[in-house]
């Protein structure tokens, strides 16, 4: 049975009749921080698992489960939460994937309104993981409630969706079960709302995405920290050997000094550059409301949209190690580490790149200084193909919505399991994002806006209704 036009405005009604309840909703998935990353959270990442599964089964969704990723290797793994209704005879099946994790909150004193206590202002919802991915996520589980409505317990598609926890810590748990399950998630298509319109009023498709390493740089010293004015002078200082390790990894223009490092970066087809140069995008504006600083950096001969894009990189995220407290201690520490991390595009892969990085790194290691280079988690760089019907649902639908033809762009972030989704289970996967440039993912102020959160809701509803048409 498909959901005809007259069934799709029955579920834009109820949609739109319900709004305030399914942001009191979105409050609620909100105020539990589920940060992965950080073990004391983890009863409250299960929370918010259970939570999102309670959800699917009330609004009718079936086979709801939590199917534990958790190993001996691997204890802290969180919980996925699986749900299916595959009634729809002959229609295709539609994969909806979201992450209910988060990253951490801090620096919390630059929050204006608590993280965990979402907080409407100006027409925006602030939260951390308002956007990312906990709003975009609710957006589809209420576009289906709403099609179970008008479709009275039956929806235009086959459906099945698969939410994890892990996302912001690099997906290994939905990995493995993509690789050894896969059976269990097999799609005509799969949806992902976890990226962002290019700018307010802009639909939006991302076609691709850039893939990551994210490494420690483990420096070690002395056998135990030492005092600096006894010391000092004779004993290797695991600091300074990693300011000087780092400080050849790039040259001022930006330009990653390891070797090979760009041999099998692909460079984007003419067609796609011409497409980007005509994207209202005015980088005055990006570098002073959207960025912040005096000046933007980066590759020379590259635009902006090209660096964030199409152009590898590499950050420095964190150097946590000796005495960070208020006042002074003079102590020479034993050990510091640098959490590292390097964007990827096509055609480079995590394992290569890895492997140069490490022999680089391992190279210029300082005198006296003992290098660990860990690798802490991987995804691979992908971009998808637009030659597809269901591409041209899901333009028709938020054309729909917006009164506009949609944008095609790429992400500078990661998901890891769109590549496992494309290559592994060989689904074509449409990136819907409702997310805005400012909307402040993984930084204090975190926010999603509330008309993007609700046309959002009504661009999936008409996507899946012309999937299944």
């Amino acid at each position: 049975m498909s959901v005809t036009v007259t069934g799709t405005a029955t579920a834009v009604e109820f949609a739109n009749t319900n709004r305030d309840r399914f942001v009191e909703e979105l409050k609620a998935l909100l105020r539990i921080p589920s940060v992965s990353t950080a073990p004391e959270h983890k009863d409250d990442v299960r929370r918010a698992a259970q939570f999102c599964a309670d959800e699917l089964k009330r609004i009718g969704l079936e086979n709801i489960e939590l199917i534990e990723t958790a190993t001996a290797a691997r204890p802290g793994g969180h919980p996925l939460v699986y749900a299916d209704l595959r009634h729809a005879a002959g229609k295709p099946t539609v994969l909806c994937y979201g992450h209910y994790d988060v990253q951490p909150a801090e620096p919390l004193n630059e929050w204006t309104s608590p993280p965990f206590e979402p907080t409407e202002r100006d027409g925006n919802l602030y939260a951390r993981g308002a956007v990312d991915d906990k709003g975009q996520m609710w957006m589809h589980v209420k576009a289906i409630e709403a099609l179970m409505v008008a479709g009275g317990g039956v929806l235009p598609v086959n459906l099945r969706v698969i939410l994890e926890g892990e996302e912001e810590v690099g997906g290994e748990g939905i990995a493995a079960f993509v690789r050894e399950h896969g059976e269990r998630l097999k799609a005509d298509v799969a949806l992902v709302s976890d990226t962002e319109m290019f700018a307010p009023e802009t639909p939006t498709l991302c076609v691709g995405l850039r893939g990551m390493i994210y490494t420690e740089i483990e420096a070690r010293g002395a056998r135990t920290d030492l005092h600096s004015g006894m010391y000092g002078g004779a004993v290797p200082n695991p600091f300074v050997a990693l300011a000087q390790v780092i400080a050849k990894l790039k040259d001022e223009d930006g330009k990653i000094l390891i070797p090979g490092f760009y041999d099998k970066v692909q460079t984007p087809t003419d067609a796609e550059l011409k497409a980007w140069k005509a994207l209202p995008f005015d980088e005055e504006e990006y570098r002073e409301h959207e960025v912040g600083s005096t000046e933007l950096t980066g590759e020379p001969g590259y635009s902006t949209l090209e660096r964030t894009w199409s152009r590898p990189t590499l950050d420095v995220h964190g150097m946590p190690g000796g005495f960070i407290g208020a006042g002074a201690k003079t102590v020479i520490p034993a050990k510091a580490v640098a959490k590292v991390s390097m964007r990827l595009v096509p055609d480079m892969t995590p394992a290569e790149t890895f492997a140069l990085y490490k022999e680089y790194v391992e190279s210029i290691c300082p005198k006296g200084i003992v290098l660990e280079v860990r690798l802490i988690h991987s995804g691979d760089p992908i971009v998808v193909s637009t030659d597809n019907a269901y591409v041209k649902a899901a333009t028709e639908a938020m054309r729909e919505v917006f009164g506009k033809e949609s944008v095609f762009v790429r992400g500078g972030g990661s998901i890891p399991i769109v590549g496992d989704f494309v290559r592994e289970l060989k689904t074509p996967t449409v990136l819907m994002g409702f997310g805005l440039p400012d909307d402040n993912l993984h930084a204090p102020n975190e926010k999603f806006n509330l008309s993007n959160f609700h046309r959002g809701i009504e661009s999936i509803i008409r996507f899946l209704a012309a999937v299944g048409a």
